[in-house]
């Protein structure tokens, strides 16, 4: 059954020359190819301010150049997000992008107090995508992979989005070509299956 994508490419060059790109490129690829809609979100690319205050957060609008992708993402069934390791977590620019869009009134609604609150994102899955410069196994153990629990609970978790399912891709800067051309099969699959 053909399935609604919506892409979140984090790097913040703009510059289409990273794996990062290339893996979501693949991704993308191979999810048209087996039918399903997708809607790619290139966050380098917008132009939108940083949230400053608690009450911007909660009463703000947000920013009109979002607002195409707060749809995409609202429409999606499926979310693939796709960003390098910087300092163990996402690129700040991702950071903002996120707490902008997820925002009360789109990620989760306030409910009465002592009332549960509601998720509309809820149903939605989700895929993340992480490239780094370290082995895979140094970040999970080492680390504890931090930056990418903060965003699997924190964010897409408390969203209520699920299964959140993760590829991580380490050593990048010494893999081989065969092992890069193996990473981009690996994600037309991956689109193929909107998983």
């Amino acid at each position: 059954m053909a399935k609604r994508i919506a892409i979140i490419q984090g790097h913040p060059d703009t510059a289409r020359t990273h794996l990062c790109h290339a893996l979501s490129e693949a991704y993308a690829s191979g999810a048209r190819a087996a039918g399903h809609d997708v809607r790619e979100i290139a966050v380098a690319a917008l132009d939108f301010p940083l949230l400053r205050s608690k009450a911007e957060f909660e009463t703000g609008a947000v920013p009109p150049s979002l607002a195409p992708s707060q749809s995409a993402i609202g429409q999606a069934d499926h979310l693939l997000i796709v960003y390098p390791l910087w300092l163990g977590t996402m690129p700040a620019l991702l950071k903002a992008f996120l707490e902008q869009v997820f925002r009360p009134g789109f990620a989760f609604q306030l409910g009465a107090p002592g009332r549960l609150w509601k998720r509309p994102l809820r149903g939605k899955s989700a895929r993340i995508v992480v490239t780094m410069g370290m082995p895979v196994f140094v970040y999970r153990w080492y680390f504890g992979a931090h930056g990418l629990r903060s965003l699997e609970r924190s964010i897409l978790g408390f969203a209520d989005i699920g299964p959140i399912r993760e590829s991580l891709f380490g050593m990048i800067e010494q893999a081989s070509e065969a092992k890069r051309q193996a990473w981009l099969a690996k994600l037309r699959r991956l689109g193929a299956d909107a998983a």
